[in-house]
C-alpha cells in the first residue's frame, strides 16, 4: 500500500530529476565546438551542388536534412536542448554562408478589379438562387399531377 502511494511522487521526483539534469548539465563550450563538425561535413557535401543551384532546396534537402539531425544529436549529446539560443546562431551562420544570395520574393496577390470581381461573385450567388427556384417549382409541379 505503502508502495502505490508512493509512485506518483517518485514519478514526479524522476521528471523533475531528469528536467534538472539536462538544464543543469548543457556543456555550451562543447556543443560550440561540436556543432562545426556538422557545418564541415554540410559545406563538403554542398559543394556537390552547382552554386547557381543552391536556391533549389530540392538539389540539396537530404544534405540539409542531415546537417539538421547532426546539430540536434551533436546538441543532445552535451545535454542541451535543441534547438538553443547557441545552436540556432550557429545554423544562421550556416544559412548566411550557402543561401544569403537566395530572395524569398513571394508573388504578391492582389484582389482583381471590381468588373472582374463583381461577376466572378455574382454570377454563381445568382445561379444557386436560380437552381433552387427550379427545384422548387418543379417539385410543386409534380405534386399537382395525379
Amino acid at each position: 500500500m505503502e508502495t502505490r502511494e508512493r509512485r506518483p511522487q517518485l514519478l514526479w521526483l524522476l521528471l523533475l530529476c531528469g528536467t534538472c539534469a539536462r538544464v543543469c548539465c548543457c556543456n555550451e563550450t562543447r556543443m560550440l565546438e561540436r556543432l562545426p563538425r556538422c557545418g564541415k561535413t554540410f559545406a563538403e557535401r554542398m559543394r556537390e551542388v552547382a552554386v547557381w543551384k543552391w536556391c533549389d532546396l530540392s538539389q540539396f534537402i537530404v544534405f540539409y536534412e542531415s546537417f539538421t539531425n547532426c546539430t540536434e544529436e551533436e546538441t543532445v549529446v552535451v545535454g542541451c536542448y535543441w534547438p538553443n539560443p547557441l545552436a540556432q546562431g550557429f545554423i544562421t551562420g550556416v544559412h548566411r554562408q550557402f543561401f544569403s544570395n537566395c530572395s524569398v520574393d513571394r508573388p504578391h496577390w492582389e484582389d482583381p478589379p471590381d468588373e472582374v470581381l463583381i461577376p466572378l461573385i455574382a454570377v454563381p450567388v445568382l445561379l444557386t438562387v436560380a437552381m433552387a427556384g427550379l427545384v422548387v417549382w418543379r417539385s410543386k409541379r409534380t405534386d399537382q399531377m395525379p
